[in-house]
């Protein structure tokens, strides 16, 4: 199987992000696309558990959710400005967890402050329907079994830097701005 890029340049205009930063961001997800199906490729060419295998296997991890990553995230953004639905199933979960939507909207905002790179991640445990913000440092740590990702804020500083320089919470405020609540609560109300 071979993986396509997707094409997010509906998302150029958006408030917030400005061209340069959306394109850059938009290559760079297009490496992961690429390394993907580059190790798959070259999985077929080494013999199972030789060295060369091996670490293909492990950098399959890295590749696999940087790409994965980058489409929650790309498609949970939205150049049309957005509120959360407070009828939806996943508005109500949010406030049967957190007490109100301003108390997970800080917690997760506060997630998304935490010194590093990495991601923001609201997730939901099929089991139970637990609802979590996660820090998520590198793209294969981190991850929680049996999750469901519902909401994706890139935290890296290509994600950022190019407008907003070491201002996160500056960028943070944009995310929000520019959140698909449609595609988030399609997510979230499975």
């Amino acid at each position: 199987m071979t993986y396509e890029q997707k094409n997010y340049d509906h998302l150029i205009g958006m408030a917030g992000f400005s061209e340069t930063m959306l394109k850059n961001h938009f290559t760079l997800y297009g490496g992961y696309v690429k390394n993907v199906n580059m190790v798959l490729e070259s999985l077929k060419t080494f013999k199972p558990n030789s060295p060369e295998w091996n670490e293909l296997k492990r950098r399959f991890g890295w590749e696999w959710n940087g790409m994965k990553m980058h489409e929650f995230y790309f498609g949970n953004l939205s150049k049309e400005i957005q509120q959360a639905n407070p009828e939806s199933k996943l508005y109500n979960d949010i406030v049967a967890q957190w007490g109100n939507y301003e108390a997970w909207l800080e917690d997760f905002k506060a997630t998304g402050l935490i010194r590093g790179i990495g991601w923001v991640v609201l997730a939901k445990d099929r089991d139970t329907g637990f609802l979590m913000n996660l820090w998520i440092g590198e793209h294969d740590e981190g991850h929680l079994c049996n999750q469901d990702i519902i909401l994706v804020m890139d935290i890296w500083e290509h994600a950022y830097a190019t407008d907003y320089g070491i201002n996160k919470a500056g960028y943070i405020k944009s995310f929000f701005d520019g959140i698909n609540w449609k595609e988030v609560e399609m997510r979230g109300d499975k």
